[in-house]
């Protein structure tokens, strides 16, 4: 059966992209225009009730029954262990994976996504974020390129999850005020998984729908004003 999943082309989205890509799990894409506030629909509260996408549903989920999910680490575990793919089975190299996932959910993500967000988004009107956050990206930066220091993938000694979630995070270095030259492991680990052609094919996803130039005011106000923090 076809999964259903509620995406758009960002960071969290492309992961779940590329995870079903990776393991050939048939998938429908149902765009979620954050910037319109199609996250905030009672449909797609239902399935993810922090408003936040993806979210997935499976009709053919544990025991044949449907289950919804939300938050993208949750998706990557329940994909790995769908498909018997890309989480090892063996505990030591199992909890290698976790805790590298959890480095993304945790670090990765929600420090990247600010460094982003001050520079590009509110450039110039917080100096103090904006330096913060610049400089936990290049701190991250450098975790993932010592990790990285002399070997291929990031946990277990394969390709898992860890480096799927870690990856997209990743494509927009100079907007986190990050230089690539100054972290060659983890360029050289980046540029290794972007050219894989399960990836190449994922990262196309909804392509067509991404934002050309700065957001517009009603969708700054949407994805980052009153509209967010509305009560539900």
């Amino acid at each position: 059966m076809t999964i259903d999943l509620y995406t758009w082309p960002t960071p969290n989205g492309h992961k779940i992209h590329i995870m079903l890509e990776e393991t050939g799990i048939p998938y429908n894409v149902i765009a979620v225009d954050i910037g319109a506030g199609a996250q905030f629909e009672a449909d797609f509260l239902r399935i993810s009730p922090n408003n936040k996408m993806p979210a997935l549903v499976d009709p053919d989920g544990p025991g044949g029954k449907p289950i919804s999910i939300f938050e993208s680490g949750a998706m990557l575990i329940y994909l790995a262990e769908k498909s018997g793919q890309f989480i090892p089975s063996e505990p030591h190299a199992r909890f290698d994976t976790l805790q590298w996932l959890m480095f993304q959910m945790a670090s990765v993500g929600p420090m990247l996504g600010q460094a982003h967000h001050f520079r590009v988004y509110a450039e110039g009107k917080a100096q103090y974020a904006t330096d913060r956050y610049t400089n936990e990206a290049n701190r991250l930066y450098g975790v993932l390129d010592r990790q990285l220091a002399g070997q291929d993938w990031v946990a277990a000694g394969q390709y898992t999850i860890a480096d799927i979630a870690i990856f997209p995070w990743l494509r927009s270095a100079e907007n986190q005020g990050v230089n690539w030259a100054e972290y060659p492991n983890a360029k050289r680990w980046f540029d290794t998984i972007a050219q894989r052609s399960a990836v190449m094919r994922a990262v196309e996803v909804l392509a067509d729908r991404r934002r050309k130039g700065p957001p517009t005011k009603e969708a700054m106000e949407t994805m980052f004003g009153a509209t967010q923090y509305a009560r539900r």
